[in-house]
C-alpha cells in the first residue's frame, strides 16, 4: 500500500462528526497495534523488519503477528524460497497487510455536483460516481441524492458495509469540529453541508466532514506540489477562492471551521471579491473590450460574441494575442495581490493553486510571480500550479479516509476479530 498522509498534516480523527470514534479502540496487547501501525503500506514484510520497525523483541514481536494471522487480519506469504526468490538456509517467514481488508469512501459534495469514490486500503478505486445535485433542493432532497449516490457507489464495489473502515466528505463551507456548518447568511452552507455528519454517522467507524479547500491541502501534502513542505496554502481557485492553510505541518481550523473563507477579500483593495480565477479573467477581459482598451475586431472580441470563458481566452493567449495577453498580465497582478495577503497572513513556503482551472493556469502565474516580490516585506512564497486536477478534493478525501482507517477504522476491526 502506498503511503498516506502524515499524521500531522491530516485534520485529526477527533474532528470527526456524531458517530464516529475519537480515538482508536485498544486491541488487546499494545504490540498488536505497533505492529499494525508498521505493516501499514508496507508490502510484504519479515518478522525481523517489523521487530525492528516496530520497536519489540523478537518473541513479542513473532507471537503478535502470529494472533493477527489467527485473526485473518495479517495475511502470510509463501516464503522466499517457494516464491522462488530464496535458494540458501532457511527461508524467512513473509507477512503482508492485505489491501483488501477494508475500504474507505471519499465524496466530493459541491453545490451543483457530486463525486463518491470507493477504494481499498491500497488506494486503488472499487467504484466511482458522479452525479449532478440540483442547487434548488431542499436539505431533506438533497440528503436523500446523496444517499442514494452513496449507496450506488457501494454497490458497484462489491464491498460488505462492515468493511467500511473510513469515510470522509468534503463540502464547501466551513466545518466544525462537530461536522456542522455555520448558518450562512443565504443558507449557502446549509445546503452543501445539510447535516451530514448525523446523515452518515453509521457508515464507518469514523466519518469526517471536512472543508473543500482544507482536503485539496491535504491531498497536496501527500501527493502533490507540498510532498515534504510544512507551510503551504493549497488555493482553490476556480469559481471562487478557498484556502486550505498547513502551518508548521498541521492544517488549520479555527473556531467554526473558517480559516479558509476568503470573504476577507471584499475588504482588500485591489482584489475587492473573493471570485476565483475563473471570473477574474472573464471580468478583466470584458472591462477591456468595454473601455475600447482592445483593437478594433480583435480576437478577443470574436470570443466575446459567443460569451467570454477563461479557458477561451487563456487558450486565446497562448497563441500570442496581445489583448488576450494583456488580460493574462491584468489577472496575474489581482492573483499577485491575494497571494501577497496569504503570505503576510500565514506566511507560507509555497501557494498552490488548485481545482480544473489549474490546467492552463501557468501564464498567470508567470504574471504574478513578477509583480509579488514587492508587495511583501517577508520572503515571497513560490507560486505553483496543482497537477491533481479537478478531482484534488476527492484525493485529498481519500488521503483522510485512509488515515482515518489506520488510526481508527482497522484498529476496531482487529478489535472485533479478536473478540469474536
Amino acid at each position: 500500500m502506498p503511503r498516506s498522509v502524515p499524521r500531522d498534516t491530516v485534520p485529526d480523527v477527533a474532528d470527526a462528526g456524531p458517530g464516529s470514534a475519537p480515538a482508536a479502540p485498544a486491541v488487546s496487547r499494545p504490540s498488536l497495534g505497533q505492529v499494525l501501525d508498521f505493516a501499514w503500506g508496507r508490502g510484504p514484510f519479515t518478522a525481523t523488519e517489523a521487530m525492528a520497525g516496530a520497536s519489540l523483541t523478537r518473541s513479542t514481536t513473532i507471537d503478535a503477528i502470529d494472533t493477527l494471522v489467527a485473526a485473518d487480519v495479517v495475511h502470510e506469504l509463501a516464503n522466499a524460497r517457494d516464491a522462488g526468490e530464496y535458494s540458501g538456509g532457511r527461508p524467512a517467514r513473509r507477512f503482508e497487510l492485505p489491501a483488501d481488508l477494508g475500504a474507505v469512501i471519499a465524496m466530493d459534495a459541491g453545490d451543483t455536483h457530486l463525486g463518491v469514490t470507493v477504494t481499498d486500503l491500497a488506494r486503488a478505486p472499487l467504484a466511482h460516481v458522479r452525479a449532478h445535485l440540483d442547487p434548488q433542493h431542499t436539505v431533506g432532497q438533497r440528503r436523500a441524492a446523496i444517499l442514494q449516490h452513496l449507496d450506488a457507489a457501494l454497490a458497484a464495489s462489491g464491498v460488505p458495509r462492515d468493511r467500511i473502515l473510513a469515510l470522509c466528505a468534503g463540502v464547501a463551507a466551513p466545518v466544525a469540529r462537530n461536522g456542522s456548518s455555520p448558518p450562512h447568511p443565504v443558507g449557502f452552507w446549509e445546503r452543501t453541508n445539510p447535516g451530514l455528519a448525523e446523515l452518515l454517522s453509521g457508515w464507518a467507524p469514523v466519518v469526517e466532514i471536512k472543508n473543500d479547500a482544507v482536503l485539496a491541502a491535504a491531498a497536496e501534502g501527500d501527493l502533490g506540489e507540498a510532498v515534504g513542505c510544512r507551510d503551504y496554502i493549497a488555493l482553490i481557485a476556480g469559481e471562487r477562492f478557498g484556502a486550505g492553510a498547513v502551518v508548521d505541518g498541521h492544517i488549520l481550523h479555527g473556531a467554526h471551521g473558517g480559516v479558509g473563507e476568503m470573504v476577507l477579500f471584499d475588504h482588500v483593495r485591489g482584489v475587492d471579491s473573493a471570485d476565483g480565477l475563473g471570473p477574474t479573467i472573464t471580468r478583466i477581459a470584458g472591462e477591456l473590450l468595454r473601455a475600447g482598451d482592445a483593437k478594433a475586431g480583435s480576437a478577443l472580441a470574436a470570443l466575446a460574441e459567443d460569451g467570454l470563458r477563461a479557458d477561451r481566452i487563456l487558450a486565446l493567449a497562448a497563441t500570442g494575442d496581445p489583448d488576450a495577453a494583456k488580460v493574462v498580465r491584468d489577472t496575474g497582478a489581482y492573483l499577485a495581490r491575494v497571494v501577497a495577503v496569504l503570505g503576510s497572513t500565514y506566511d507560507p513556503e509555497r501557494v498552490i493553486i488548485c481545482g480544473a482551472i489549474a490546467e492552463d493556469i501557468e501564464p498567470v502565474l508567470d504574471a504574478a510571480r513578477d509583480v509579488l516580490r514587492p508587495l511583501l516585506d517577508l520572503p515571497a512564497p513560490a507560486i505553483l500550479r496543482s497537477h491533481l486536477g479537478a478531482d484534488i478534493v476527492l484525493a485529498g478525501a481519500v488521503s483522510t479516509a485512509l488515515a482515518a482507517a489506520r488510526a481508527v477504522g482497522l484498529p476496531r476491526l482487529v478489535a472485533q476479530r479478536l473478540n469474536s
